[in-house]
């Protein structure tokens, strides 16, 4: 049975930063591309960043160079370390084990699955 497990998430004012952790259980394949989302109320749920199980990584324009997506050696558990967060960042966050080995060309959530129960994340002024 696959688990998936974000934590992390919190409140923060402008400018701070979170660092949230997932840990993905259970899965059936053994190199996967893994993504990072947030979905907002009313809302779909959006790719905010992405991770190969070589290290590939991507980053929606919004976050680039403000967050960043890694993985630790045994590619159990996912970071995403979130520094000069905005008020358009809060959301709830989760990540996803997708079908795919590799990321590229499927920067969706089309194949992701598997969902957590996500963490919030509020960053207010």
């Amino acid at each position: 049975q696959v688990q998936v497990a974000e934590s992390g998430g919190g409140s923060v004012q402008i400018g701070g930063s979170l660092t949230l952790s997932c840990v993905i259980s259970g899965y059936k394949f053994s190199e996967y591309c893994v993504g990072w989302f947030r979905q907002t109320p009313g809302k779909e749920r959006q790719g905010v960043a992405y991770i190969d199980s070589d290290g590939e990584t991507t980053y929606v324009e919004s976050v680039k160079g403000r967050f960043t997506i890694s993985q630790d050696n045994t590619k159990t558990t996912r970071y995403l370390q979130m520094d000069n967060l905005k008020p358009e960042d809060s959301g709830l966050y989760y990540c996803a084990p997708s079908a795919w080995t590799f990321c590229a060309g499927h920067y969706g959530v089309d194949g992701f699955g598997h969902w957590g129960q996500g963490t919030q994340v509020t960053v207010s002024s």
